[in-house]
This record gives C-alpha cells, structure tokens and sequence, in this order.
C-alpha cells in the first residue's frame, strides 16, 4: 500500500522531471526563432546603421525574414 509519505516524494521528483522537459523545450525553442531572426536583424542593423532610417531597417527586416522563411519551407 502506498502512502502519502512515499507519494508525496515521488510527485515531486515526477513533477520536477515534467518541468525540466518543458523548459528544455521552451528553451530549443526560443534558440530556433533566434537563429532564425539573426541574419534578418543583422541586415536590418546594417540598413540602420547607413541609412539611420527605422523604416527601412524594418522593411529589409521582414523581407530577408520572408525570403529565410521561403526558402526554409522549400527544403
């Protein structure tokens, strides 16, 4: 017969595994979207910086966003 004792432990040993995972998922996940948006931010950087225009660092943003994310779905 199992006891309260004895779950009580094992919960929390179950309950730190399952937080682990999803924290470990969530942190794959925000190193993805980030090597994603790199070469866009850098290029928008760049425009910025010659330009000193937000405007047109937002649109070479999301254009190299919108040609990685083409040919991402491509291959």
């Amino acid at each position: 017969m199992i006891t309260f004792a004895v779950l009580g432990p094992m919960l929390d040993v179950a309950l730190l595994v399952l937080l682990l995972i999803v924290g470990l998922a969530i942190i794959i996940l925000l190193a993805k979207v980030l090597w994603f948006a790199l070469p866009a931010a850098i290029v928008a950087f760049v425009v910025w910086y010659f330009t000193g225009n937000l405007l047109w660092a937002g649109v070479a943003f999301l254009v190299i966003a919108l040609i990685s994310l083409v040919k991402r779905s491509q291959s």
